[in-house]
């Protein structure tokens, strides 16, 4: 079922966003030294650390967008960079975004891959994360979710919530301090457009019962 469901993700992508094969380009981070232990997944820009939230809690995001096609990036260093990264903010609370726009079969780890990194993230990393922001779910989320569900806690499931645009963040967290893709945003725009452009649904009225015969013209003449 996975595989057919992120099939019918990629199908519903406009024209603009199918087009050729998209490789995102590498990010031009000028803090990030070429010395850094996890220089070669880091200079892509996939997790970032993004200000803070409403509650002033420390935000991380991950964005699929920005991993490059399967080969070009080895998924067992981009955990280790993932765990990398919360180390150095699990140990007080913290707020993880993620954007799910832009995962596709060219780009998508295995599901061997994402069971071990479930079971990678122990009680150290769930504890204190207050928050996970899936932003543009999608069938394939849903399909997931169901995969993952005997792993996940009831605890753990509460503080994971669902997003259909960009500007259900704004209540949650400081938005401008949020680096973005543009690829997210454009995609973002075009389902606000589509939404736009939907017929509002046809109510169906159902047509006036005819008078009882104890009754003319509905008033009854008892």
């Amino acid at each position: 079922l996975a595989p057919s469901e992120l099939q019918k993700d990629e199908a519903e992508d406009t024209p603009s966003e199918q087009g050729e094969t998209y490789i995102p380009p590498l990010l031009e981070d000028p803090e990030l030294n070429i010395n850094h232990p996890y220089y070669d997944v880091a200079r892509h820009g996939i997790i970032q650390l993004a200000g803070d939230d409403n509650s002033g809690r420390k935000v991380i995001t991950f964005s699929c967008c920005r991993m490059p096609p399967s080969h070009q990036l080895n998924h067992t260093r981009l955990l280790e960079y993932l765990k990398y990264t919360l180390d150095q903010y699990v140990e007080n609370d913290y707020t993880v975004v993620y954007f799910h726009y832009g995962l596709k079969s060219l780009n998508k780890p295995s599901l061997k891959w994402l069971q071990t990194a479930y079971k990678e993230f122990d009680r150290k990393y769930k504890k204190n994360l207050k928050a996970l922001y899936v932003v543009h779910p999608t069938n394939f989320i849903k399909i997931l979710w169901n995969i993952f569900k005997p792993l996940i806690s009831h605890k753990f499931g509460k503080k994971v919530t669902y997003l259909n645009y960009l500007s259900d963040l704004r209540e949650h967290l400081k938005y401008d301090q949020l680096n973005i893709p543009q690829e997210v945003i454009r995609h973002d725009e075009n389902l606000r457009g589509k939404q736009k452009g939907k017929l509002p649904p046809v109510v169906k009225v159902p047509p006036p019962r005819p008078p009882l015969p104890t009754q003319q013209f509905g008033v009854s003449l008892q």
